[in-house]
């Protein structure tokens, strides 16, 4: 195997999976290189509306990738679902995106090489990273030769766990196998307090929330909107600028 790089002046990126706009600006604001716009985190990320695109396109000077996928649940998608998914794409280099996020998995997990390429080949000459469905694929190393052969840029990936921190041994072995030729984004779980666990992987973009649970100054409601009492109804998620400030001081420390 490939001995895992030294970290000397070496580059890094940290992405941050922003909820909103203004989770955006506060990525922005706190020194972090790119957001991944998304919407519905309660569901791990859906495709944001094209208004929130536009208006993060004219006020961010980070990198802009955003995440291009219809629905919550599973990856596996109908053919109707697979047309949204591409007219997404199309509108999104449209307005000016700087990278796609996306995936689709077959009905036993693993990677559905056939449209996963429609999608990559939609998207150029914005770079493609596949998200974590990759890291509900039954043989990780084996997608990653996948996703190599099909031309993704990056793969996200926790290493197969909940917390990409816990799955430090697996993502160097990632990063390894990948050998420059895709990159291994870590995300999933991460913050201020693990993200040092990290480091040493030889990976050198990072991908997380930092968020912050936002209270409503609106009083409680009378009635139960959303059906569930796992999510908040009036309170809301927004990335933090202090906590994501305190990893990019952690990234700045190691990478010099």
């Amino acid at each position: 195997m490939m001995p895992v790089s030294s970290k000397n002046n070496m580059h890094y990126t940290l992405e941050i999976c922003s909820n909103s706009t203004q989770s955006a600006l506060n990525a922005q604001q706190a020194g972090a290189k790119r957001v991944e716009l998304c919407d519905n985190l309660w569901e791990s990320g859906t495709t944001p509306s094209f208004g929130s695109i536009r208006k993060a396109r004219e006020l961010l000077n980070i990198g802009l990738f955003v995440l291009i996928r219809p629905r919550g649940g599973d990856f596996v998608y109908s053919d109707l679902e697979f047309e949204i998914i591409k007219e997404d794409i199309i509108a999104c280099k449209e307005i000016g995106a700087d990278g796609i996020v996306s995936g689709i998995l077959n009905p036993d997990n693993t990677i559905d090489a056939d449209r996963t390429q429609v999608l990559i080949e939609l998207a150029h000459p914005l770079p493609f990273t596949f998200h974590r469905a990759f890291d509900v694929t039954p043989d990780l190393f084996q997608s990653l030769d996948t996703l190599i052969a099909l031309g993704a840029k990056r793969v996200l990936t926790s290493g197969g766990l909940d917390n990409a921190a816990d799955a430090g041994e697996v993502i160097t072995k990632l990063y390894q196998q990948a050998a420059g030729r895709i990159g291994i984004l870590p995300g999933g779980g991460i913050d201020e307090a693990n993200i040092g666990k990290l480091l040493d992987t030889g990976c050198t973009e990072f991908h997380l929330t930092g968020n912050d649970l936002c209270q409503s100054p609106a009083p409680a409601n009378a009635l139960l909107l959303n059906g569930t009492t796992d999510i908040p109804e009036n309170d809301y998620l927004e990335s933090s600028v202090a906590k994501i400030e305190e990893v990019v001081q952690q990234l700045q420390a190691h990478f010099g």
